[in-house]
């Protein structure tokens, strides 16, 4: 009996290996789910359909983008952290859903690492740094020495508490040693706003360039290591003066753990495909994002620095989360 459970069990194995190279073989043969685990109309969700339709042309099948926002994205992250691994529900997300939410949850629902099959890092970008125009500065450099002649009087204003924001305005504090004052808003919108109006003296918001060229808010520098390809003359904060200043945001595609080698392979593919093409990565520069591509061997190992690099600016910061 014992030999016959063995020699059914070897060909349950032998048959599930051959089912997954057929698939990987004939993959893909239908539209593609893709979830953005943010809201309609977002920076995510614009991206993603750009994205979405390089990847396409690669693939030769339909790439469905469907937003699922809810919990700061950790909704959607759930649905395909806890999807069938056959390459057809994949994951457009950026670092917030893998990252910050390691650091301001107390505990999610999956492992950004080991919940995933990375696919592909996509591209980076960094926020605008961006002033109240009113204010007598035209560098990082004297916008520092200006808020060390008015410790505690200067307002930053951000997103939320936890969020992306948030996280700038701690990492300036720290790094040039000056004293700004947290004002959390439900949204960058509304912190851009009040900027503009006076009420908040900076921000940090990828969306600012309209405002910028309009002269409604003055730009200082971008928060990540390199320059927004849309203001290539600008220094990023680091090259400004504020040693050590790095807040990269990212965009990439992951998979549910247990994907096949061979269609995580062909997903990969598709991804650096797409940003070999000069007119998606000039859509991707309009937005500010800075293609990346390469192995998806480099998002695990990017997932756990980042996350360090956040929790120490929290530590540092006392920072508190619900």
């Amino acid at each position: 009996m014992h030999r016959v459970l063995q020699k059914v069990s070897g060909f349950g194995f032998a048959l599930a290996v051959v089912t997954n190279a057929a698939m990987a073989q004939t993959y893909p043969s239908k539209p593609i789910r893709v979830i953005v685990p943010y809201a309609a109309g977002g920076f995510s969700d614009i991206s993603s359909r750009l994205v979405g339709a390089a990847m396409s042309r690669a693939l030769g099948q339909t790439l469905v983008i469907e937003p699922k926002p809810g919990g700061g994205g950790r909704v959607g992250a759930d649905m395909i952290a806890k999807a069938a691994p056959d390459g057809y529900q994949i994951l457009y997300t950026t670092s917030g859903t893998h990252t910050y939410m390691q650091i301001t949850e107390r505990s999610l629902s999956y492992d950004p690492v080991k919940d995933f099959t990375p696919i592909a890092l996509v591209g980076n970008y960094g926020l605008l740094t961006v002033i109240n125009a009113s204010i007598p500065v035209r560098s990082v450099s004297e916008f520092i020495a200006y808020a060390k002649k008015n410790p505690g009087k200067l307002n930053y204003a951000s997103s939320g508490l936890g969020s992306g924001i948030h996280f700038a305005g701690e990492l300036l504090k720290d790094l040039a040693g000056i004293n700004l004052v947290h004002v959390p808003y439900k949204g960058s919108g509304p912190a851009l706003q009040d900027v503009i109006a006076g009420a908040c003296q900076i921000t940090f918001d990828g969306a600012a360039k309209p405002f910028i060229d309009a002269g409604k808010v003055r730009f200082l520098g971008t928060t990540s290591a390199q320059r927004d390809p849309r203001f290539p003359d600008a220094p990023t904060l680091g090259e400004a003066g504020v040693t050590g200043y790095d807040l990269t945001y990212w965009l990439a595609v992951f998979a549910p753990a247990g994907l096949a080698a061979d269609i995580q392979n062909k997903l990969n593919a598709a991804v650096n495909s797409a940003l070999a093409d000069e007119k998606f990565k000039s859509q991707l520069a309009e937005m500010g994002v800075v293609p990346m591509g390469g192995s998806p061997d480099v998002l695990a190992p990017l997932i756990r620095t980042e996350t360090a690099k956040l929790r120490k600016i929290a530590t540092d910061a006392k920072l508190q989360f619900e």
